[in-house]
């Protein structure tokens, strides 16, 4: 009887329509979860206006989200490894949508709190086991391209924000808040039946000893890809034994460091940016830099830095593109730092958006192939932690300095981003076309 590996069968298979159907489910979901992320500035000062609160205190709504998704992240990530990753989409998936509109209706602002924390758990949960899943229905060879395009969802979902924003400020609404709130929603709640659409990771189920069940995918993703199935002649071969399954243990110790170090820097950058954004320009601004049209822009120009990452981790490597889009953010952080004019500020926001949108799409291309698979989701879920301590940290950083200047502000990201991209000149190992254990 022959064998094959699982990586010889996804290779076998490639990727193809099977593929292309998962990234439509999950880049639903993605986007669903973009959204919720990203209207904790959106909403902020209308929040505040309904229920007679300063904009920093209704920035609290953002502080709980934040800690409901480092909780999220941590816990369900863990669980995922221990139960698997569909069980734990669907349940997170499902909180997302009923606590994301329940927020809709929220009476009064720490009732808010409350559904704001359920829905960052669920968040939180969501991001990290989506791309441990993804990435191990992949052949190594597509992965990383696959990954940043997933990612690229983000961008869907700050443009659909934006554009809700911007549309309840021209129509002038009350309780602005209540309509993005809705239309965060949306997508979650269509990605609750999809969800039952997607099939156990094979590889986790090879890994769990559920070897007939794996079998039943690939011969599924094989047929709708065009290929023949595996037959009767042919087995799986169960993956080796994986000797450490613990983040910080063995040769994972140095890599899980630097990674989980990385996501902090780059999440204090990102949600520091993006959580002072919205405001400022829909008010005030800088000079012709200012409205909730900017803003949309702005959300564009994150597209083509995802198409760049897309391109650079398949032709230049996972490292080599994660170390570029930090410099580069850093460059536009500190652009924006001595620009002298309206024009150049506004190109200076650009390019942050677009660098710091491809330098999160390396990382996420990056991250879950550093990992076994025993310990694939609990890594990422510890990115994903790390990043919501960020998200939590950068508007209180924002707050107390840009009392001293936005300048200085930003400068102290560009600092940030640079040692972002010294810590990953030391993780010790390249993962382009490299097979997942």
């Amino acid at each position: 009887m022959a064998a094959i590996t699982m990586d010889e069968a996804l290779d076998r298979a490639g990727a193809g329509t099977y593929q292309r159907r998962l990234m439509g489910i999950f880049g639903l979901v993605w986007t669903a979860d973009a959204m919720q992320v990203l209207a904790v500035g959106f909403t902020a000062a209308s929040i505040a206006a309904s229920f007679g609160l300063t904009v920093p205190q209704a920035l609290q709504t953002g502080t709980a989200f934040f800690l409901g998704m480092l909780l999220g992240a941590l816990g369900f990530g863990r669980l995922a490894d221990r139960i698997g990753r569909r069980r734990v989409l669907i349940v997170t998936v499902a909180c997302d949508a009923v606590f994301g509109t329940l927020s809709i209706f929220a009476p009064d602002f720490t009732i808010l709190l409350l559904l704001r924390f359920l829905t960052g758990a669920a968040v939180g949960g969501t991001l990290p086991v989506d791309y441990a899943m993804m990435a191990e229905f992949l052949p190594a060879k597509n992965r990383g391209r696959w990954l940043v395009l997933l990612e690229g969802f983000w961008a869907i979902g700050t443009l659909i924000v934006a554009l809700a924003a911007w549309a309840a400020s021209l129509a002038g609404v009350a309780d602005a808040w209540r309509y993005i709130f809705a239309v965060t929603a949306i997508p979650a709640i269509a990605g609750i039946g999809l969800r039952f659409l997607v099939p156990e990771s094979p590889l986790y189920l090879m890994r769990s000893g559920r070897h007939d069940e794996a079998r039943e995918i690939v011969d599924r993703m094989l047929a709708v890809n065009g290929h023949t199935p595996l037959g009767a002649g042919t087995s799986l071969v169960s993956p080796p034994p994986v000797k450490t399954t613990g983040i910080f243990s063995g040769e994972l110790r140095q890599r899980s460091i630097m990674i989980l170090a990385i996501w902090f820097l780059v999440s204090v950058s990102y949600y520091g940016v993006f959580t002072w954004m919205p405001a400022k320009l829909a008010g005030e601004g800088f000079g012709f830099v200012r409205g909730y049209g900017f803003l949309v822009l702005v959300a564009l120009a994150q597209i083509p830095g995802y198409a760049l990452a897309a391109y650079g981790v398949e032709k230049w490597g996972r490292k080599p593109t994660l170390i570029g889009f930090c410099l580069l953010s850093a460059l536009g952080c500190l652009m924006f730092v001595v620009a002298p004019s309206a024009l150049l500020v506004g190109a200076a926001l650009l390019i942050m958006s677009f660098a710091l949108l491809g330098t999160w799409g390396a990382l996420y291309a990056y991250t879950p192939e550093l990992y076994p698979t025993a310990s694939r989701a609990t890594g990422m879920g510890a990115a994903g932690a790390m990043a919501r301590l960020g998200g939590l940290l950068a508007p209180s950083l924002v707050g107390y300095v840009v009392v001293q200047g936005l300048g200085l502000t930003i400068g102290i990201f560009a600092g940030l981003l640079v040692i972002a991209a010294i810590a990953a000149t030391m993780i010790n190992a390249e993962t382009r076309q490299v097979s997942l254990a």
